[in-house]
């Protein structure tokens, strides 16, 4: 006669907390999905330059216009873009079933979440290098510091839009409801950034929300580098708390990652 114990289904054992090799070879089979959609791969590098160069003749009788706010937007286009493509490729995983087959293996919520920051960071590192030769070395934008430190914030800057966009997947419970949460998280903090008026011109209350989101950051990391010409304490403030932001809200992305939408 069978025992109880004998006919129960093994024990699938349990993930450790975070495996390198589990999530870079997840990092690997997103790519690998991503190569065979062009339109996937276009919005995400074509767009953002396609908006710096529009915006470039916008101002085409007012070149230093463009210096002044085509900085901040060189930060700010990549971050819109990565959140929409995450958000939505990472609830088309759940809602297709694919997240529930993955977690049903050896493999972690954090080696999922890292090897979708990691598919979609390398792809940030692309988009944030074509946007930032661009501006500078095609349509003359006019920095003072470095070009390299504006490619480090508008990297930062995406890798953030990757957390959000993975953060508010889990809420969704389809593609237009993942688009829907654009203007409730981008759209605030494009508006209380700094982009339109300096922060400490703003009414007090929202100075003081603004002091909340890390979009401020990166547009104050972004006007650092425009106007001063080394490495400054604020901005290593201002690239420390956007980086910091980014790592707490994949926690969150974590920690929040369901196997299917209900």
């Amino acid at each position: 006669m069978t025992t109880t114990s004998q006919a129960a289904a093994p024990h699938t054992p349990r993930p450790a907390a975070f495996s390198a090799s589990r999530s870079f070879a997840t990092a690997a089979r997103v790519l690998r999905q991503l190569r065979h959609d062009p339109r996937t791969i276009a919005l995400l590098l074509l767009v953002p330059c396609v908006m710096i160069t529009l915006l470039r003749y916008v101002f085409d009788g007012s070149p230093r216009t463009f210096d002044a706010i085509g900085a901040s937007l060189l930060g700010i286009f990549p971050l819109i873009t990565m959140f929409l493509v995450t958000s939505i490729a990472t609830l088309r995983e759940r809602t297709s079933g694919t997240l529930e087959r993955l977690l049903a293996m050896p493999l972690g919520k954090t080696d999922l979440i890292a090897g979708y920051a990691l598919a979609f960071g390398a792809l940030a590192v692309l988009q944030s290098a074509l946007a930032t030769a661009l501006s500078v070395w095609l349509l003359g934008l006019d920095v003072t510091g470095s070009p390299w430190l504006l490619l480090l914030v508008a990297l930062l800057d995406a890798l953030l839009g990757t957390a959000l966009g993975l953060f508010v997947s889990a809420f969704a419970a389809s593609e237009f409801q993942a688009v829907q949460f654009m203007p409730a998280v981008i759209f605030p903090q494009l508006l209380l950034c700094g982009l339109f008026t300096p922060r400490d011109r703003m009414h007090p209350v929202l100075e003081a929300v603004s002091d909340a989101m890390p979009m401020s950051y990166a547009v104050d990391a972004m006007n650092e580098v425009l106007t001063r010409s080394g490495v400054t304490g604020l901005f290593l403030r201002d690239i420390a708390i956007v980086a910091g932001c980014a790592v707490l809200v994949l926690a969150l992305g974590a920690a929040t990652l369901r196997r299917r939408t209900t």
